[in-house]
Formats: C-alpha cells, structure tokens, sequence
C-alpha cells in the first residue's frame, strides 16, 4: 500500500471531518451514553475493521472510544486509513 503525500493526507482530512492527524496516524474520540454504549461502538468498529483486514488501536475509558489508524505495514497514512475513518464516522 502507497503512502498518501502530504497535499493528499490534507485533502482526505477535508473529506473525513472528526477525525485529526497526530504525526503518522489520524485519531478521533467518540463519546457515549456508558460504558455499554462504548462497547457496542467498539464492537460495531470491529465489524468494519475486520471487513476492510484493516485494523485502528482503540483505547476505552468507560464511555469514551479513541481510535487511532495507521498503516504500520506502509508506515504512516494511506488510503486505506481514511476509507475505514469514513465507514467508521458513519456509525457515530
């Protein structure tokens, strides 16, 4: 997988809004109603995530979900990154 150049990267933030870039990885904390409402959050990015084999690292704290994504096989963003965000943004 190819790594998005920076005028990309800037154009895929455009198009993905919630979602920040932090270096290499672009993140976004979702907020929920507790802990359940975070879990099944979590579960329902994990649907997706195993649907595209692409996988965010997601940190819980009771109703709040961070994900991150990055590419570490390409190391740093690609398309593949911003396509999940998208599909993942659809949930919240």
């Amino acid at each position: 997988m190819e790594l998005l150049t920076e005028d990309q990267i800037s154009a895929e933030l455009t198009r993905t809004p919630g979602w920040t870039r932090d270096g290499s990885q672009i993140t976004r904390t979702t907020e929920h109603g507790d802990f359940r409402g975070a879990m099944l959050f979590t579960g329902a990015v994990a649907y997706l995530a195993e649907q595209a084999n692409h996988h965010p690292d997601i940190l819980i704290q009771w109703n709040r979900v961070t994900l991150t994504l990055s590419t570490h096989a390409a190391g740093g963003l690609t398309a593949a990154d911003f396509s999940l965000a998208r599909q993942i943004s659809g949930l919240a």
